[in-house]
């Protein structure tokens, strides 16, 4: 009889172990995808931000907001990393602000 209840107490004692281990992983799993999300965001915003600056540099040195994002790459140093960031550049007329918006690339695409 003494022998079933240390096995039963053995038993317990490792499920306790198992579900605190689980909750632990779960803890740090959720840690690392909120800063994943949040790393994503920050490079968004900053991408943007650098496209506008170069749109406006360009303005002040040619007189007229660049055609395309290409153009900015070409010419003012931009660099997007097109697996992580889709850019969509509107630009109406040369010498009005382009609309820029920059979204994070959320699928995988499979080759």
């Amino acid at each position: 009889m003494k022998r079933l209840k240390n096995s039963w107490n053995m038993v317990k004692g490792c499920l306790v172990s198992a579900a605190v281990f689980g909750v632990v992983v779960g803890v740090f799993l959720n840690g690392v995808a909120s800063m994943s999300n949040r790393m994503n965001q920050e490079g968004t915003e900053t991408l943007q931000s650098a496209i506008a600056r170069a749109s406006v540099q360009c303005y002040a040195i040619e007189g007229r907001y660049p055609p395309s994002v290409q153009y900015l790459e070409e010419n003012y140093g931009i660099r997007i990393d097109r697996n992580r960031f889709n850019v969509f550049y509107e630009g109406f007329a040369s010498n009005i602000m382009p609309n820029i918006t920059v979204i994070p690339v959320t699928e995988k695409r499979g080759r």
